[in-house]
């Protein structure tokens, strides 16, 4: 038997994702397992956040020959503290680790002991031959596995990974996992219940505060319009989905594809609608009306900044001109548009956070999300924040920027400055409540409140 677990997050750490998601990544790993004719078992400890204690006495009556955990660099230490309580119960057992810190930083999981594996880029195919070796107990096997980093005799062995055939991957195992427990709404959508979709892995693009590259590989794969169309056809007959958000970056990079998807979801006249993220440079006109048409009612968009300067320092390849085109083809196809910013990247100024800030003023958008830019391991930024010094290390990865004029205890302040002023701003007010509803808006004005968010409105 097999247990696929995600870790809890860290303790009162201000980038605790409080949204309630099931995990894709992992629910595609289940599924992949299962299809091999493997007994699979699943624990989201980031959802149930159960103790060390709590999650011994599991494996205990679970008896897994293999322990898969997902691990980002966030959750690192509560990965390898997971680990050494997993093997303290069951010394045999095989610990395979996964994700995102795994595939930029494989040596530093290797360091503990108790980590058997290490799994770099995509896990489906890797994670299905390595328990097929392990299972026979061929552990030269096992060392052989494309994407499979372990210790050996000789030092660590690291094999590259190789990228799936992505219409061969089962649909993820929701059936795992207690689907009642998540947040099955999303803030773009009025419909409801809404869950979450992957489509497409991989990024041609090279923003310096990014390095999916190392977990999805440097071109943009999809599954075809018709895989697409047959989950979510599962989605809603086997779990009543009435909304869905398509969470890649870039959901409109194939036009044609999407295009052809977007005819399909017509052509079935599911009553659906969804939301999607995407670049400013990859819509046009044309496919924003196509989309409208198939129920497509928000497009998130990573806006970064309002200052051209720190646009060109991360290597984002878009101009203000082109945002703000963006938001205006959106808005002339009847889409509402959703936008972030990071605060604090290399390179920026006070003046260049007050740019950002007065850009998503005039830019009106009906969300609006600002950030304090943390670096990911190994991306372009965080290598540069390295070289010169100017950083706060906030955990034993993780990085905030810093300078003369600001640090990261006064980004997160600024943060909470722009939230409020932007989400306060009259305009802004009566927008929010004519789309809710007065009695919804004020209901979530009162839990806003009581939970201090400085986050999403």
């Amino acid at each position: 038997m097999i247990l696929l677990m995600t870790t809890a997050p860290p303790s009162n750490a201000p980038w605790f994702h409080g949204k309630r998601l099931p995990p894709l990544g992992l629910m595609y790993v289940a599924a992949s397992l299962e299809r091999a004719g493997h007994e699979v078992h699943m624990l989201d400890n980031y959802l149930e956040q159960q103790s060390t204690e709590k999650i011994q006495q599991h494996v205990l009556k679970l008896q897994p020959s293999i322990v898969g955990i997902t691990c980002g660099s966030a959750t690192y230490k509560k990965c390898v503290e997971t680990a050494k309580a997993i093997k303290q119960m069951i010394p045999n057992c095989k610990i395979i680790v996964g994700g995102w810190h795994a595939s930029y930083m494989p040596d530093s999981l290797l360091e503990t002991h108790e980590i058997d594996y290490v799994v770099m880029g995509e896990g489906e195919n890797a994670i299905t031959e390595l328990a097929a070796f392990i299972m026979k107990e061929d552990y030269v096997g096992a060392s052989t596995v494309s994407g499979v980093a372990c210790r050996s005799s000789l030092g660590v062995i690291k094999n590259e990974p190789k990228f799936v055939d992505m219409d061969k991957l089962p649909f993820p195992a929701r059936h795992l996992l207690p689907l009642e427990k998540y947040d099955r709404n999303i803030e773009f959508l009025k419909a409801k219940p809404a869950d979450v979709m992957s489509i497409s892995r991989g990024c041609v693009f090279s923003c310096g505060f990014c390095e999916t590259k190392k977990l999805w590989g440097n071109i943009n794969r999809q599954f075809s319009p018709q895989r697409v169309m047959a989950e979510v056809t599962d989605l809603v007959t086997r779990y009543g989905t009435k909304g869905i958000y398509f969470i890649n970056d870039n959901f409109t990079m194939h036009k044609n594809q999407t295009s052809e998807f977007c005819d399909l979801l017509i052509k079935s006249k599911i009553d659906l609608e969804w939301v999607c993220d995407t670049r400013v440079d990859l819509v046009n006109q044309e496919i924003l009306n196509k989309m409208a048409s198939a129920g497509c009612k928000t497009i998130w968009f990573g806006i970064e900044s309002g200052s051209q300067k720190v646009l060109n320092h991360i290597n984002r390849h878009i101009t203000i001109t082109q945002i703000e085109e963006a938001t205006q083809l959106c808005r002339k196809a009847g889409i509402q548009v959703a936008c972030s910013f990071m605060l604090g990247m290399p390179s920026e100024t006070k003046e260049d956070l007050m740019a950002s800030y007065r850009f998503a003023d005039k830019l009106n958008a009906d969300w609006c999300q600002f950030n304090v830019f943390i670096a990911y391991p190994d991306s372009p930024l965080w290598r540069e924040m390295l070289e010169t010094g100017k950083y706060t290390q906030l955990d034993d990865f993780l990085y905030s920027y810093k300078t003369d004029e600001f640090d990261y205890n006064e980004l997160m302040r600024i943060q909470k400055q722009f939230f409020k002023d932007y989400h306060r701003a009259p305009k802004r007010i009566i927008k929010r409540a004519k789309r809710e509803g007065i009695l919804n808006f004020a209901k979530r004005q009162l839990r806003l409140t009581k939970t201090n968010n400085a986050g999403m409105a």
